[in-house]
């Protein structure tokens, strides 16, 4: 790793933006966590970007995006600005953000068509044109006349509650949303004094830009996330984005340009603005960069820009003025002290995998793939504490992610901390999904948590097939069973005997066949992964799974990349369809269909290999023979463990150890799952 000079890092230099001054350059762009209570940003909302504050950011963008309008129904769990209530709680959170040196902001924004009509108070979508949003569904109403006056003043009370509230500035959002619809081809058709000529569709932004200044005054921080080329046909080109900027800093409205490029009407194009693992590393930046050499305004951006080296790059090169780490600081709300520190080898990784954003836009709260901490700090600590008791023997068979936590967290609590593997290496599952190169970048999930365990001088023993005497030897205080899962063989009832699994797939360990059915009856990456390896090797595919909707347990974002490459290689999807049994015809497999809804018979096909994904059954062998030798029979306790007290449950006085089992080994999930179970058992050991 290139060391930098603290003094002279570029990361760490103030930023004067007007009368603010930014303690450094990192910053965490506007998003919603949905952690709003009744749309307020109550007090996990303020929890979270007080973590982000205690961690030394010097600027925390909240609310993605909060919404001015009663009629800009909110879909992401967007925060209610066009309430007066909103104001006490933004004020609540602009002082913890102050009380730690940071500054704080919000978006706002009326989201148009982005939303639909039949949540919240059922009011019709409106928008410049009658343009569908692909991803919403809504056919708008056509914006008239007083509409555009009622929406005009709601931004304009929603900037007045702002800046009532302490904030330091905010910004509007314009991209995919209202105020760009008037400028992009691709969404304004009108022919009145709102469309045609670019003056035409800057208009409505004017009279927004107009009327916020007369209630917040020329003083206050005003900036735009907006887009400056909608890299699409008909859409906004980049040469009138560049002019568009020029215009808006022009008027002497604006004080910084948060630089968007790309559109977000629909799954597809949304991954190439918020790019997933796999993808290319800020592609966006140098874009933005032009921007900040053509207009030589202040320019704010974030888009897959996951790590340090990458963002003190942006800023040593005049790219950006302030460089949006924004899924990075959920993975580790301390960067910015870790680097000021000079620990910058500490801050956990960003690994690209979008599990935060896909469960967004699923209506669920933001969770961080490997930081079970992020949007629960009221309960789960981001820095372990040690422990004020005795100091414990942990044992912790496993080291999939679940077994690396556990063993993390023991080792931060104090305790001594023996980790068992039977493999050469640590990983687990997760490994064995980083055999899809596109997802390679996992793998950081695992060595950062090695990284940990040997700051912590944890003892990992590999090759170790541990058995419950080699444990009961070991004289432990505490055994963490995290032996993960082996895939399950029951998903087909006759004849599942000829499938092969996904793992056999992925590993290598099996050879694909010519002409493929892959039966997904788990929804997940697995079942996904196995049809990339299938598609690389050529042959001919068919997708079938009993849901009605494909692959749920793969968000929207996620999803993209493997529907691109399943498309096309012109394999089959079929859908609301079951794998009732299979038997051999020939040196071909049979392979029987049925509905799930009537169990009808709906047609076979007759193919060269089967392959089964039904997630996995535990391994848990060994937790059940440690039960008996056992304090507690591998009893959890769960409103302890939900409370945040120590586990303390005695089923046998006579017990040598406390046994917990975790993760997979428990039931088959995912990886966040193994790690929050690791991280709020041991975080009380």
């Amino acid at each position: 790793m290139t060391t930098v000079h603290r003094a002279n890092d570029p990361l760490l230099q103030p930023y004067q933006l007007k009368h603010l001054t930014l303690r450094n350059r990192f910053m965490s762009t506007a998003h919603e966590p949905n952690y709003h209570d009744d749309g307020l940003p109550k007090d996990r909302y303020i929890r979270y970007h007080e973590e982000k504050a205690k961690g030394g950011i010097a600027l925390t963008m909240t609310a993605g995006s909060a919404v001015v309008s009663r009629d800009s129904s909110p879909v992401f769990g967007n925060l209610h600005a066009y309430k007066d209530e909103i104001v006490p709680w933004l004020k609540r959170m602009a002082d913890a953000c102050h009380e730690h040196g940071s500054a704080c902001m919000i978006q706002l924004t009326h989201l148009g068509r982005r939303t639909v009509w039949n949540g919240a108070d059922w009011l019709p979508v409106v928008s410049p044109s009658n343009v569908r949003e692909p991803a919403h569904r809504a056919f708008p109403k056509i914006m008239e006349d007083w509409d555009m006056d009622r929406i005009v003043r709601d931004y304009a009370d929603a900037a007045e509650r702002v800046k009532e509230a302490g904030l330091d500035g905010f910004e509007l959002e314009c991209y995919g949303h209202l105020l760009d619809s008037f400028w992009s081809p691709a969404v304004n058709n009108r022919d009145d004094e709102h469309g045609g000529s670019l003056d035409n569709r800057l208009r409505f932004t004017h009279r927004v830009l107009d009327a916020i200044r007369d209630r917040v005054g020329p003083d206050y921080i005003v900036g735009l996330r907006m887009v400056a080329d909608e890299d699409m046909e008909k859409g906004l080109s980049r040469e009138e984005g560049l002019e568009i900027c020029r215009r808006m800093i022009a008027t002497g409205q604006v004080d910084f340009l948060n630089i968007i490029r790309g559109h977000v009407d629909h799954d597809g194009p949304l991954s190439r603005v918020i790019p997933v693992t796999g993808t290319p590393s800020a592609p966006h930046l140098d874009f933005a960069g032009q921007v900040r050499t053509e207009t030589k305004f202040p320019v704010f951006h974030a888009a897959r820009i996951n790590d340090v080296a990458t963002a003190r790059h942006a800023v040593a090169e005049g790219k950006l003025d302030m460089v949006g780490m924004t899924r990075a600081h959920i993975a580790d709300p301390h960067i910015a002290a870790k680097v000021a520190d000079g620990r910058e080898d500490e801050v956990r990784p960003c690994v690209g995998a979008t599990y935060c954003l896909d469960r967004i836009y699923e209506g669920r709260s933001t969770t961080c793939i490997h930081n079970a901490a992020t949007g629960r700090e009221a309960t789960m600590p981001h820095a372990i504490p040690r422990t004020k008791g005795k100091k414990r023997h942990v044992v912790v068979i496993g080291a999939g992610p679940a077994g690396l936590e556990a063993s993390r967290v023991s080792a931060e609590r104090g305790h001594k901390v023996t980790l068992l593997e039977a493999a050469s290496d640590a990983g687990g599952q997760l490994r064995l999904a980083t055999q899809i190169k596109r997802r390679s970048e996992l793998i950081g999930i695992v060595d950062w948590r090695l990284a940990q365990l040997q700051r912590l001088g944890v003892e990992v023993r590999y090759n170790t097939y541990a058995e419950s005497g080699d444990v009961i030897a070991l004289d432990p205080d505490v055994v963490i069973v995290a032996t993960g899962g082996l895939p399950r063989e029951d998903a087909i009832a006759d004849g599942g005997d000829l499938a092969t699994s996904s793992w056999d797939v992925i590993s290598g360990a099996a050879s694909v066949g010519e002409d493929v059915l892959v039966y997904d009856d788990n929804g997940a990456h697995p079942g996904m992964a196995a049809t990339e390896i299938i598609m690389a090797q050529g042959a001919k595919l068919e997708v079938v799974t009993p849901e009605r909707m494909f692959a749920p347990d793969i968000g929207g974002l996620n999803l993209v990349p493997y529907i691109e490459k399943l498309q096309g290689h012109g394999a089959v999807i079929t859908t609301m369809v079951r794998v009732h049994s299979l038997r051999r015809e020939g040196n071909k497999i049979a392979a029987v269909l049925t509905s799930p809804y009537n169990e009808a018979h709906v047609g076979e096909r007759l193919v060269d290999q089967v392959v089964v994904e039904y997630a996995t059954a535990p391994m848990d062998e060994l937790y059940f023979a440690l039960k008996p030798d056992s304090g507690n029979g591998g009893e959890m306790d769960y409103e302890a463990l939900v409370a945040g007290q120590a586990q303390q449950v005695v089923r046998n006085e006579a017990g040598r150890f406390q046994l917990f089992r975790i993760g997979d080994a428990v039931a088959a999930r995912n990886i966040h799952a193994g790690i929050y179970d690791a991280l709020r058992l041991c975080k009380d050991l």
